[in-house]
């Protein structure tokens, strides 16, 4: 997959594209071991779809939980408490915006992919310049927790197939939306979901209709193949 990761230095000179093997990942999240996630990666290979335009984001797939035998391996990440079990399979290539959770997060990357990253410690009341993310390159067949507070949003593609990205999160999480009733709290102003908050870019329009802070500054950064 290296070369895979040099065609994307090529491609976005202007950008310092990490591997999740470098040093520098390990702010951000652990590399896990991708043998033990055989079963989620079997589901998302012959029972999801990448959509022809956009995301397709599914927080829980029973049928994940139904037939996945990987769950020691998620419970060593997460404590034992309920899970849920989804992915997000798309076409996505920018930053759009960027969310964090109290808590840990999986990634499977069925596909190669790339995570644009950034620490919740990075905000400044409310707003992020883009200048201050991190993109971190996934090769096929890789599996990563991301650490609780660890600014992250959609997958990037790499190739015009689009990604199929696995995603193991507390149960409830992205599920509904809500907003803090106190709002002189700075953090608060950020709520978009359960167990998830959330900064746009002026550019997403789409997020920003739905009540989405919008905190990211800078250029919007999109990831060429």
């Amino acid at each position: 997959m290296n070369d895979i990761l040099e065609r994307l230095k090529k491609a976005n000179p202007q950008l310092h594209i990490y591997s999740i093997n470098d040093s520098d990942f390990s702010i951000y999240g652990n590399v896990l071991e991708e043998k033990q996630f055989s079963n989620y990666f079997d589901y998302l290979e012959n029972q999801t779809e990448i959509p022809e335009l956009g995301n397709n984001y599914i927080a829980h797939d029973p049928g994940i939980a139904s037939v996945c035998t990987d769950i020691d391996a998620m419970h060593d990440v997460f404590g034992n408490i309920d899970l849920q079990t989804g992915y997000v399979n798309g076409q996505n290539s920018k930053l759009n915006a960027l969310e964090y959770h109290k808590s840990s997060e999986i990634n499977i990357a069925l596909t190669p992919l790339v995570l644009i990253l950034a620490l919740q410690s990075d905000l400044v009341d409310n707003q992020l310049t883009t200048a201050r993310v991190k993109v971190f390159f996934l090769p096929k067949g890789s599996v990563v927790e991301l650490h609780p507070m660890t600014l992250h949003f959609s997958p990037c593609k790499v190739s015009d197939a689009g990604f199929k990205c696995g995603v193991v999160l507390p149960m409830g999480t992205n599920m509904e939306f809500v907003k803090a009733k106190n709002l002189s709290i700075k953090e608060n102003q950020l709520l978009f979901k359960t167990n998830k908050w959330l900064i746009a870019h002026k550019e997403h329009q789409k997020m920003i209709d739905m009540g989405a802070y919008v905190g990211l500054i800078g250029n919007n950064i999109e990831i060429k193949y």
